[in-house]
């Protein structure tokens, strides 16, 4: 199965219809380019905030054809826990988790350790574990853009002052204990809340 965020809808592509939930919009696999278009459609429909389920017998295959026009980005980022409080910054007016590009030659792990000390400034968090990947799509430069970004979960021991990366527009990096994390996810986006959501289901 394939999930992707798209605006404020999440894209699921998966081969049996037998768990779709309700109140959602199904696209049936059939030939590539009349899913696209009843795809598009449905994303600029007055409903287009319902999940949207494509059925084919290959998601991969699907996945692949539906984002072929697409340049494809991979990012790596992480939530840092230091003792009871977690790290979040404010990036373009939402809350968001530190991530950043991959350069080339870098495997995930060393950017996302690299990207969150870039924009937070801090030194010294070890990654303990994998949260999970997720897929969103946006435009840049006129160009239609699918970033697959890892995430983490890493560990700080050192000391709490934080420095935004100003030039990348985060304006705030903020620790939050549990109980505040319902602030971050009232003003974020949905990618963010599954991996907010996918982590703190395992704590």
């Amino acid at each position: 199965m394939y999930k992707v965020f798209i605006e404020n809808t999440s894209l699921h592509i998966v081969e049996s219809k037998d768990f779709i939930p309700k109140d959602v919009l199904v696209i049936f696999e059939g030939d590539i380019e009349l899913v696209k278009v009843s795809l598009f459609q449905s994303l600029k429909s007055v409903d287009n905030h319902l999940p949207i389920y494509i059925v084919s017998s290959s998601p991969e295959s699907t996945f692949s054809k539906l984002f072929e026009d697409f340049d494809c980005i991979e990012a790596a980022g992480g939530i840092v826990k230091r003792k009871d409080s977690f790290l979040f910054i404010k990036r373009n007016g939402k809350w968001d988790i530190p991530k950043g590009k991959l350069e080339k030659g870098e495997n995930s792990e060393v950017a996302a350790v690299r990207e969150i000390e870039e924009e937070c400034g801090i030194s010294g968090h070890v990654i303990e574990n994998m949260i999970g990947i997720t897929y969103h799509t946006y435009e840049y430069k006129r160009k239609p853009v699918i970033k697959k970004t890892y995430w983490y979960e890493l560990k700080y021991d050192g000391i709490k002052q934080t420095f935004p990366q100003i030039e990348e527009g985060i304006t705030k990096v903020k620790w939050f204990k549990l109980d505040q994390i319902s602030k971050v996810k009232k003003c974020t986006y949905l990618s963010i809340l599954e991996v907010i959501a996918t982590y703190f289901e395992r704590k």
